[in-house]
């Protein structure tokens, strides 16, 4: 078996399924954002704010992590900031060769200066579609209800969501402070959401335990779980999920920054993909978690010493769960497996 390479990995094309869009800004975008919009921010050297934003090592809980959201969001609250975050995010993701970038955000959090939900979400798509048409890049918005906010906050955002379902909107998400704030508290947006064929994943099994994804799953129809760490606390569950080839987008630095696991050595990645069950890596937020998605690749091969093949695999899971049409599906899981074979085949030149 050949060895993973980090440049060989950087290579390959990949899916990003979970990826949040007020994670992931540029450092030097924030400030300069915030010079044009006159937002203070902790501070304005750069250092600094980077030490303000990413989480470098571990929070105490899922909620302080979530808090550092409270700076990125101050800064996206005109269409020119979230147009120019969605460009560069998927920029970026491009420069990692990932083929296709699914980007999801909470348009109800955009709203301290006057702009509409549908003022942001065009801005959003906009920014997204520049990028696709200078990157080989394909694009998606997932829109993010949260928890912790009203029934009717997630209708309204369920209705938005079917109403663009065509329009760059390729899914809906309940993220959010996942304790004590049951998914089917919002039933009524998810009968919407599954009652007009609009793809579905959840957070779910990340601070709270497999009751979550049980909920995720057969209350709210999720095609997909975010996170899903605390899945293997029920057996039967699990076989449900790997039966019906449920996705577990996975994210492993994030997992572990969130304390949803003592030490990234407990993450149950491994046991899943021995397992058989359907997994993407992801990234969750590249900058308040400091990383790129080959860094989460690297940190899979390092810790648990995943080889090429296992990468063939969740490449390829990734892109089979994507929301993507099925005919775009097909040729990107094509491209990937000769490309990965190439790799491994003994005596190849190219690599």
């Amino acid at each position: 078996m050949k060895p993973v390479r980090r440049d060989f990995l950087l290579e390959l094309p990949k899916p990003e399924l979970h990826c949040h869009l007020d994670g992931s800004l540029r450092i030097d975008t924030i400030l300069d954002l915030a010079q044009k919009d006159k937002v203070e921010l902790p501070s304005n050297d750069r250092d600094e704010l980077i030490k303000a934003v990413t989480v470098r090592n571990k929070v105490k809980s899922l909620e302080e992590y979530i808090e550092k959201f409270q700076i990125t969001l101050a800064v996206l609250q005109t269409p020119e900031a979230l147009n120019r975050a969605a460009f560069e995010l998927a920029q970026d993701a491009a420069a990692e060769n990932v083929r296709h970038l699914e980007v999801r955000y909470s348009p109800i959090l955009h709203q301290d200066r006057g702009m509409t939900p549908m003022e942001s979400l065009d801005a959003v798509i906009a920014g997204l579609h520049r990028a696709e048409k200078d990157f080989n890049i394909s694009t998606g918005v997932i829109i993010c209800g949260i928890r912790n906010f009203s029934i009717e906050s997630s209708i309204l955002l369920a209705e938005l969501a079917i109403a663009y379902k065509y329009r760059g909107v390729v899914g809906y998400d309940l993220a959010g402070v996942e304790e004590n704030f049951p998914a089917k508290d919002h039933l009524e947006a998810f009968y919407l959401i599954r009652n007009n064929n609009v793809n579905v994943t959840l957070h779910a099994g990340e601070a709270y335990g497999p009751a979550s994804i049980h909920q995720a799953i057969h209350y709210c129809g999720a095609n997909r779980i975010g996170h899903g760490t605390r899945l293997r606390e029920d057996g039967d569950l699990m076989n449900y999920i790997n039966d019906h080839r449920i996705c577990l987008e996975v994210c492993l630095t994030s997992n572990y920054q969130t304390g949803s696991l003592d030490k990234i050595e407990n993450h149950p990645v491994k046991f899943y993909h021995d397992y058989g069950l359907r997994i993407s890596l992801n990234t969750d937020n590249r900058l308040i978690s400091g990383v790129s998605l080959v860094d989460e690749y690297m940190l899979a091969y390092k810790t648990f010493n995943f080889n090429m093949l296992d990468f063939k695999d969740f490449i390829i899971s990734g892109f089979k769960s994507a929301f993507l049409e099925h005919r775009e599906r097909t040729k990107l899981i094509k491209e990937v497996a000769h490309q990965i074979d190439d790799y491994l085949e003994v005596g190849s030149q190219k690599y």
